[in-house]
C-alpha cells in the first residue's frame, strides 16, 4: 500500500496543503508547533478514520472554518483509490472510498493498515490498563473484522448491563433475573475476545523480543504478559460470583473489559526499572512487531508513521533502528523531526528513495 498524494483543507493548522510522496521514505522537518505531527495524524485518519492523538473530530477543524477535509490517493498494488474524509461542524463525519460513502466507518478499517510510533506511546507504559486494552484492540481489529464486531457488541452489552445496575440503585430495588438476559451475549462475545487476545499476544511476543534485542544490542530481556480474569475462571462463574458486588458498585466488576498487558524487562516491571531509552526501545519493538503481524496476516504492508522517533534514543539505538529499517521491508515510511541535518544523515544511511518536506 502506498499513499501517493495527500490533500488537506482546514485540518488543524493547515488551511490548504498538498503533498506528493515518495513510495519509500518521507520526512517532515521543522520547528516544534509548525504542524509536522498533524500531517501524520491526517495519514492516520486515512487508515482508521480517527486521530491517534485522542482529539475529537470537531476539535480538528481549523478555527473559524466550517469543516475539514482529508483526501488521499492510494495505490493498492493494482489500482489507484481515492479516500476522502470530511468533517463538517454541524454534521457527522463522512468517509468515502472512490466516491462511495461507507455505511459504517468500521467497514473501512483494514483497507490501509498503518502503525504509528510516537512520544504519546509512553502512555502505554505509564497509564492504566485502559490505554493498553485500547491499543491491543486496535492491533487486532486492523486484521480481524470478526474481533471488531465482537468487541463492539461486548461493549454495548456491558453499557446496557451497567445502566440497569445503576437504575436498580436509583430506584432502590434489585431484580437478578433482569440481569440474566445479558449473560449469554457477554459470555459469547467476551470469550471470543479473550481467546483472540491470548492467541495474538502469544504470536507477537517472539517478534517483540527479537526486535528489542536488535535495537538494544541484546542487553536486556523483555516480555509481555497477558492478564485476564478469564485465565482462572469461566465468564459464567465470574458473573455469578460477583453479582452482589456488581449490585453494590453499580457496574460490571469482572470481565475482559478489565484485561491488562504487563510489560517486563529482566523479570521486573518496565515502568519501574526501565530507563527512558529502554522504554522507548521496547515501544518501537512492540510497534514493529505489530507491523510484521499485519503484513503476515493480510499480505498488505502497512504504512509506518514515525513521530519524533529519535527522541530519547542514544546514537547506538538509533543506528540499530536504522539498520533494522534498512534490512526489513517495512514499506512506505513517514518521519517527523525537528533537526533537518539529523534527518538527512539518517536517510542517507537507508538505501531507499526519499523526500524531505520542510514544514513552516
Amino acid at each position: 500500500m502506498t499513499i501517493q498524494k495527500l490533500f488537506l483543507t482546514n485540518f488543524k493548522n493547515h488551511s490548504e496543503k498538498t503533498f506528493e510522496f515518495s513510495p519509500q521514505i518521507n520526512c517532515f522537518v521543522g520547528n516544534n508547533g509548525v504542524g509536522k505531527t498533524n500531517v501524520l495524524d491526517a495519514l492516520h485518519y486515512l487508515s482508521v478514520g480517527k486521530s491517534f492523538l485522542g482529539n475529537t473530530d470537531l476539535n480538528n477543524v481549523m478555527t473559524s472554518a466550517d469543516f475539514f477535509s482529508i483526501e488521499g490517493e492510494i495505490f493498492d498494488g493494482e489500482k489507484e483509490n481515492i479516500i476522502k474524509i470530511q468533517q463538517p461542524r454541524e454534521a457527522k463525519k463522512i468517509i468515502r472510498k472512490n466516491d462511495k460513502t461507507y455505511d459504517r466507518i468500521t467497514d473501512h478499517i483494514g483497507f490501509l493498515p498503518c502503525v504509528i510510533i510516537s512520544p504519546y506511546d509512553s502512555n502505554l507504559i505509564s497509564d492504566s490498563g485502559e490505554s493498553r486494552r485500547r491499543f491491543l484492540d486496535s492491533m487486532i481489529s486492523q486484521t480481524d473484522r470478526e474481533y471488531l464486531f465482537n468487541l463492539i457488541q461486548y461493549q454495548k452489552t456491558i453499557q446496557q448491563r451497567n445502566a440497569l445496575l445503576k437504575s436498580f440503585a436509583k430506584n432502590r430495588y434489585f431484580d437478578a433475573e433482569s440481569l440474566e438476559i445479558y449473560q449469554e451475549p457477554l459470555i459469547r462475545f467476551g470469550t471470543n475476545i479473550y481467546e483472540k487476545r491470548k492467541e495474538f499476544i502469544a504470536s507477537i511476543l517472539p517478534l517483540i523480543q527479537n526486535y528489542y534485542e536488535i535495537i538494544s544490542n541484546g542487553n536486556e530481556m523483555v516480555s509481555v504478559i497477558y492478564q485476564s480474569d478469564l485465565q482462572e475462571n469461566t465468564f459464567l462463574n465470574l458473573l455469578t460470583q460477583n453479582l452482589e458486588k456488581d449490585r453494590i458498585l453499580t457496574y460490571t466488576s469482572k470481565g475482559i473489559h478489565k484485561d491488562d498487558l504487563i510489560f517486563e524487562m529482566n523479570g521486573n516491571l518496565l515502568k519501574r526499572t526501565g530507563s527512558q531509552g529502554q522504554q522507548k526501545s521496547f515501544l518501537v519493538a512492540l510497534k514493529l512487531s505489530q507491523m510484521n503481524r499485519i503484513k503476515e496476516i493480510t499480505a498488505k504492508t502497512p504504512i509506518l508513521l514515525l513521530d519524533d522517533i529519535f527522541d530519547k534514543l542514544d546514537d547506538s539505538r538509533v543506528s540499530q533502528l536504522i539498520e533494522l529499517v534498512n534490512r526489513e521491508s517495512f514499506g512506505q515510511i513517514f518521519i517527523t523531526d525537528t533537526h533537518k541535518e539529523r534527518t538527512e544523515n539518517v536517510v542517507k544511511k537507508i538505501n531507499e528513495e526519499s523526500k524531505i518536506f520542510e514544514i513552516k
